[in-house]
């Protein structure tokens, strides 16, 4: 071979791979490949997603209110029980003691008040005695009183002599201080009286501190024997035959046992504060309990707490969630029932058997949009306006076009954007978008749909592709 031919050989090479590597970067006709997706017109629904537990929406706790042995327990746990059906026996020895004592006090206080009663009528009658002596003391008093007055009036006209005149005033001052002595002992009468009365009302008064301390000690007799308060499963059981347990009469007593509803079940979730204020009463959820996964729920959210729940506080990793609960519909049931509260003694429809304490994840679905436009999550991305116009000014440039005179800000006008293939170009295009569930946002304003956007790969959606660059897709 010649060299001339081996020049022109070489130079073919060389003019194919300067073709190739002009392509590679130019993008050349075939352009970026890209992943795609139709923007569509379809129903959106935001939801919240959280994950929790399962609990009874009413759960009662028992505690005994008297300490003391457990000599009867009628109950497992998972029993089965009706309102007023006995659940256990506390030893009553020492509290029907009690109440002995108690019912021989009330009867002694009562003794004590018929005692002081006939103290009073006692009283009574030596005021009547004492009264019907003053009458008479008064009526001598009197009678001695106008006979010194005759005297003195025949002693005035010497009729009289003086010995009968100090006859009479003597007889008088004797009745004067008769009288005197006679109101006094009417006087101590009605005191003596008055203080029987008091006895009376003492003794009254310790006739009512024992009958109370008698049904004091009748009720906690009574509470030896517990009942139960609801109807339900016993869902929790805490105590055995023959344990000691401590009365909540004073303090913290010990819990017997727990009673829920399993016919009336909740899922207790947390949601973060920025999820929150999104939810309302009333919205409907898809609930997803771990131990049935193929078996979807319905519920309804019926509480929203107010107050939060820090974790982390005071540092950095510090989280902010809300308490909501979520009341969940019998199986089969329309979410709508799920917004009230099921009636007590009302058999469940069949389905899926809930413990208190299963775990599972709520979705609340929290907004609906109709016919609305969507597209992936990803195929929405953002661009400063400032640097993408300042990069359209030095394109121009650098092709000989002529470019705007007024200035561009320096800050940044970070805008949300949404990268359309247009006959093998990358047509970027500024975007409002609205709600978005698992997948999907909504495009409010932008789209129309229908139209082909970008949807990866994430890299080059983030930062490198521009306007006007050509792409396909790897069909």
């Amino acid at each position: 071979m010649s060299p001339t031919k081996k020049i022109l050989i070489g130079l073919g090479v060389l003019l194919v791979v300067l073709v190739g590597v002009a392509l590679t970067l130019g993008g050349g006709e075939e352009g970026i490949e890209v992943e795609t997706a139709e923007a569509r017109v379809r129903t959106i629904t935001q939801t919240v997603s959280a994950s929790g537990t399962v609990a009874s929406e009413v759960e009662v706790a028992i505690s005994s209110d008297v300490s003391g042995e457990i000599i009867f327990l009628a109950v497992e746990e998972g029993d089965r029980v009706q309102q007023g059906d006995l659940l256990l026996r506390v030893r009553p020895d020492f509290y029907a003691t009690e109440a002995e004592r108690a019912r021989a006090q009330v009867a002694t206080a009562q003794s004590g008040v018929g005692e002081a009663q006939n103290a009073v009528t006692e009283a009574q009658q030596a005021v009547e005695q004492a009264r019907a002596d003053l009458a008479r003391a008064t009526a001598e008093r009197e009678r001695t009183e106008r006979a010194l007055t005759r005297q003195q009036d025949l002693f005035d006209r010497d009729v009289a002599p003086a010995m009968d005149l100090e006859a009479a005033r003597g007889a008088f001052e004797v009745a004067r201080a008769a009288e005197a002595s006679a109101r006094q002992a009417v006087d101590g009468a009605q005191a003596r009286v008055a203080s029987a009365q008091g006895r009376v009302r003492s003794a009254q008064t310790q006739v009512q501190g024992a009958r109370a301390g008698a049904r004091q000690a009748g009720q906690q007799l009574a509470q030896t024997a517990i009942y139960a308060p609801m109807s339900g499963t016993v869902s929790q059981l805490n105590v055995e035959l023959g344990e000691r347990v401590v009365g909540t009469a004073t303090m913290s007593g010990t819990e017997l046992m727990r009673i829920a509803r399993l016919d009336a079940m909740t899922m207790e979730i947390d949601v973060n504060e920025n999820d929150v204020v999104n939810v309302e009463l009333g919205d409907s959820a898809r609930v997803e309990v771990d131990a049935y996964p193929s078996e979807a729920l319905r519920g309804a959210v019926v509480e929203i707490a107010n107050s939060a729940r820090i974790q982390n506080a005071g540092t950095s990793q510090a989280v902010t969630n809300f308490p909501v609960v979520v009341r969940l519909a019998a199986a089969g049931a329309d979410v709508t029932d799920a917004e009230r509260a099921p009636e007590e003694g009302v058999p469940a429809a069949p389905g899926p058997t809930l413990r208190p304490g299963m775990s599972g994840t709520v979705d609340i679905y929290t907004r609906s949009v109709p016919e609305a436009v969507v597209v992936p999550i990803q195929a929405v991305t953002a661009r400063d306006f400032n640097e993408v116009e300042r990069e359209r000014r030095r394109r121009a440039e650098a092709l000989g076009e002529a470019v705007p005179d007024t200035d561009i800000p320096e800050g940044e006008d970070i805008r949300r954007v949404v990268f359309v293939m247009v006959d093998g170009k990358a047509e970027m295009r500024e975007v409002t978008t609205g709600i978005t569930d698992d997948t999907h946002i909504e495009i409010r304003e932008g789209l129309t749909g229908g139209e082909t956007v970008i949807t990866g790969p994430f890299r080059l959606l983030r930062t490198e592709l521009a306007e006007g660059d050509a792409v396909q897709t790897d069909d």
